[in-house]
């Protein structure tokens, strides 16, 4: 698998879009468009996989498949105006996801939400987490908070939506909780594939797509973001445009919530991408 990732993320850019392109023709082949999903966050990577869907429906005369963004409850403004622009102009048929019995219950980030007051479904969800306490704090990218506000709230829409196939956009570089990743994933709980186009593709890789077929991108990244979660616990480092920083040397998630990046491997047990 190592030599095997390794192999591919020293392509050419060519290449990796042309591999991309080869995952996704398999995909919108062996899954129904009604039942196969892309996650978009409007963050750099999910976007440039939107755009290698919308060039592979373009050359094959297909229709996109749907989207889904999950709102965690703390969104940044400058990524809910590049889905909309986005989604205007690429004829996105997007759907919002959000765990509502959660974020009803809070009126701003940090608020304790009463484990007793949630459905049951959620009440449920946190057993799972071993999680004792009576509150909780309103985190989205707290252990609870992720699990509630992203992979419960994906799960459940599957669920509802029959979802056969969800294609994300992880990377092999971006985190180690992620380099045993293979394009095709089967998953249960909800049962469905995950479907990874862009694994083998770097970070450099990523902006100079972007940037090579004027892909739109979210304004936050020029301010010098390098890695976009939710707005409360997400910061930088440097306010030179991402692109322009050391990407080979400095970390890519330095700028996210650490507690979630830490415990990564755990969360990706329960369901998230």
């Amino acid at each position: 698998m190592e030599e095997d990732a390794n192999r591919l993320m020293s392509l050419s850019l060519e290449e990796k879009i042309d591999k991309s392109k080869e995952v996704i023709r398999k995909a919108l082949s062996e899954f129904p468009r009604e039942k196969l999903f892309l996650a978009w966050t409007g963050g750099k990577d999910s976007t440039t996989m939107l755009w290698l869907y919308k060039q592979v429906c373009e050359e094959e005369g297909l229709p996109l498949p749907r989207a889904m963004f999950i709102d965690e409850g703390h969104v940044f403004s400058e990524i809910v105006d590049l889905v909309d622009e986005v989604k205007t102009a690429w004829g996105v048929d997007l759907t919002i996801v959000k765990n509502t019995d959660v974020s009803e219950r809070a009126e701003k980030v940090g608020d304790l939400i009463r484990v007793a007051d949630l459905n049951e479904r959620n009440q449920l969800e946190i057993e799972k987490l071993e999680y004792k306490e009576a509150t909780f704090p309103f985190e989205p990218e707290s252990y609870v908070g992720n699990h509630l506000m992203k992979t419960v709230a994906m799960n459940v829409f599957m669920e509802n939506q029959g979802v056969m196939a969800l294609s994300t956009a992880i990377r092999w570089d971006e985190q180690e909780a992620r380099i045993e990743e293979s394009f095709f994933s089967h998953r249960e709980n909800p049962d469905h594939t995950r479907i990874h186009p862009i694994l083998h593709f770097k970070e450099r890789d990523i902006w100079n797509t972007i940037h090579q077929e004027k892909i739109p991108f979210c304004s936050l990244y020029y301010q010098g973001y390098r890695s976009l979660g939710a707005k409360g616990s997400t910061t930088k480092d440097s306010d030179v445009p991402a692109w322009e920083q050391d990407l080979e040397h400095t970390t890519e998630r330095a700028g996210r919530g650490q507690d979630k990046e830490q415990i990564m491997s755990q969360l990706r047990s329960l369901g998230y991408m």
